[in-house]
């Protein structure tokens, strides 16, 4: 028996398993590409453009932005939810700061919440019946000056 050789072996096993357990979360957030569509948001200040990937499933809308860990401030996602609901978002395994803006079915910004924190639990509710979420990267909102009712222009929302 010569356990000279199997120790080396052992550590190169457990490495290697260390470093599946390491890239769980990042391989766990591979998903197809989302469809992308532009969106405008029309403040006072005026209109600022995005392209936004929508989530418009049960698994899109779980996945959401977890595990990614960059958001350009021209892009974005949009939660379709199909019809019209109160909704409640937490951040969990979300790995950056966002801002998320509730939108009624008339594209209305019903309210905003600015800068989520990462990897939080909390619940962040919709403040009133809402067809979509827009999430932007955290202080992106404050940036263009939207505020609640202020509009979307989207496909989805209907004046």
């Amino acid at each position: 028996m010569n356990n000279g050789s199997s120790a080396p072996r052992r550590a190169i096993l457990l490495g290697l398993g260390l470093l599946a357990l390491l890239l769980a979360p990042a391989m766990s957030s591979s998903q197809p590409p989302l469809r992308t569509e532009p969106l405008a948001v029309v403040t006072q200040r005026g209109v600022s453009h995005f392209t936004v990937e929508v989530a418009d499933t049960d698994k899109t809308r779980e996945q959401g932005l977890m595990f990614r860990k960059f958001m350009a401030p021209g892009r974005g996602m949009l939660f379709d939810f199909k019809r019209p609901q109160e909704v409640a978002f937490w951040m969990k395994n979300t790995l950056i700061p966002l801002d998320m803006l509730f939108i009624a079915q008339d594209g209305r910004i019903v309210s905003i919440a600015h800068e989520a924190t990462p990897l939080s639990e909390v619940p962040i509710p919709s403040g009133g019946v809402v067809l979509g979420v827009l999430e932007l990267a955290g202080g992106r909102a404050a940036q263009i000056g939207v505020v609640p009712g202020d509009e979307v222009r989207n496909r989805i929302f209907r004046r």
